[in-house]
């Protein structure tokens, strides 16, 4: 029996909470339902970054688990008839070599505010046996090729503040069967570009790329960007959105327009490098998350890769939603008992099901 479950997203963006309705029974999608968006305001976000990198307990670390419950609330708070609520919260830090991983904001004050159950903490049994945490989309990627009737292998590609693709094999019966998926972080999506433009400009991004769009790329930075170690591991591997802080020292003798086009050149040459890893040539490439809004960086990327790109627009999507749709499936699927990670998408052991469900 389909669930009307609701998820929530507030991602490394930091520009504020996604919420959706998703019908499902934690395998088939059965509907889309409502969306709302609760945007951060200039001094939220300024909290929020302000305790990035950081773990529980340490300076700001309660302010910004206070906003992020907050907003929550008050977005969630419009949707009614909900069986059942997921909350990933926001991550401040990711540290999957070390097996820690720390998403500010209380599940509990959740279920007990709304009335209904949340489903939170989704990475920790992921990283107790030995996975990544993240990505944690893919098993949702798997469930919308199965939904669009895609029958060829595919790339969800999702470009937040930090770039991940899941590459899907849709003629796989469950996402947990070897084969189905591989899923892993690319390198800088957003971040870099975002915190350049704040700093620079006092924007919050690059509005369509048009900043980048002025600009040439500088290729010696784009050189050094792909010979760091990370990109040479082989996937499922995972970042930490200030894994690439060192980008803003690189680009700091470049004028505006140059930085900008050189710091999108990176993200997709990122993309780009990824190919490497799929276990067969997708047949197209389909892109959620902010970035797809930035059409020189799409342009980049269409470029760079082997396949058709498109935004998942043109799959019939709504990319604002879809991570906020991806907690709200992955919510079922906890309350179901089903694995919500599996060695393809964040190299655990065994597939796992992550998440605890605190009722109200």
């Amino acid at each position: 029996m389909p669930m009307r479950a609701l998820g929530t997203m507030s991602g490394t963006s930091l520009d504020g909470v996604d919420a959706a309705v998703l019908i499902t029974d934690g395998a088939r999608i059965a509907g889309f339902g409502e969306t709302a968006f609760r945007p951060y305001s200039v001094d939220e976000r300024a909290t929020l970054r302000a305790a990035l990198g950081r773990w529980p307990g340490e300076t700001g670390v309660a302010a910004a688990a206070e906003v992020v419950e907050i907003a929550h609330a008050e977005v969630m708070a419009g949707f009614a008839g909900i069986d059942i609520a997921g909350f990933h919260g926001q991550t401040l830090a990711h540290d999957p070599d070390n097996r820690r991983t720390h998403q500010a904001g209380c599940g509990a004050v959740l279920a007990d505010a709304l009335g209904v159950p949340v489903v939170w903490d989704f990475r920790s049994a992921d990283m107790e046996l030995g996975g990544q945490g993240a990505p944690l989309a893919p098993f949702y990627h798997f469930a919308l090729a199965r939904h669009i009737g895609a029958t060829a292998p595919l790339v969800f590609l999702n470009l937040g503040g930090v770039g991940n693709v899941t590459w899907v094999d849709p003629a796989q019966p469950t996402p947990e069967a070897p084969g189905a998926l591989l899923a892993f972080d690319t390198g800088p999506g957003n971040a870099a570009l975002d915190d350049l433009m704040l700093a620079r400009r006092g924007a919050a991004r690059d509005e369509g790329g048009a900043l980048a769009a002025r600009g040439a790329a500088d290729r010696a930075v784009i050189d050094a960007l792909l010979a760091e170690r990370f990109f040479h591991r082989i996937p499922p591997k995972s970042l930490d959105r200030g894994a690439f802080a060192a980008l803003a020292a690189r680009v700091a003798h470049l004028d505006d327009p140059d930085a900008a086009a050189t710091l999108a050149a990176c993200t997709a040459a990122t993309v780009a490098a990824a190919e490497q890893h799929y276990p067969a040539p997708p047949a197209r490439m389909l892109v959620t998350g902010g970035g797809r809004h930035n059409a020189t960086l799409m342009a980049m990327i269409a470029e760079a890769v082997a396949c058709p790109v498109a935004p998942v627009e043109d799959a019939g999507l709504d990319g604002d939603m879809l991570e906020a749709q991806a907690f709200a499936y992955l919510a079922v699927r906890v309350a179901r008992g089903l694995p919500t990670s599996c060695p393809g998408t964040t190299g655990v052991a065994a597939a796992v099901g992550g998440g605890q469900i605190s009722r109200p």
